[in-house]
């Protein structure tokens, strides 16, 4: 079993930045695809961004393309996802997602992913 919690959610204005982490405990060790989800007001969970197992590739949503960046610290089992030029669209519920190991393409697809953290909330106002 994996663990994952949120941290860094918070508040901004729009056109700032935050920076989001993932900590994953329990059994962490291997390579597993991770992904960042989130889900706005009245929309459906989404795919924001993804890892490969072994970090080599990543993946944005068109969405957040050239404004979000995720990376992950294998030593601290830790996953990021900054933020920058933050608009009101991006205000949402975000999610940490892991497969299962040895699962280490990325995919959109929210089945794919086995364990789920419970959320940190964004909020960006204009």
């Amino acid at each position: 079993q994996v663990q994952l919690v949120e941290f860094g959610g918070g508040s901004v204005q729009a056109g700032g930045s935050l920076k989001l982490s993932c900590v994953a405990s329990g059994d962490a060790s291997g390579d597993y695809a991770m992904a960042w989800f989130r889900q706005g007001p009245g929309k459906e969970r989404e795919f924001v961004s993804g890892i490969s197992g072994r970090s080599d590739r990543t993946m944005y949503a068109d969405s957040v393309r050239g404004r979000f960046t995720i990376s992950r610290d294998g030593a601290k089992n830790t996953l990021y996802l900054k933020m920058d030029n933050l608009n009101v669209e991006d205000t949402g519920d975000y999610y940490c997602a892991a497969r299962s190991p040895r699962s280490v393409a990325i995919t959109t697809a929210q089945i794919s992913y086995k364990y789920w953290g419970q959320g940190t909330q964004v909020t960006v106002s204009s």
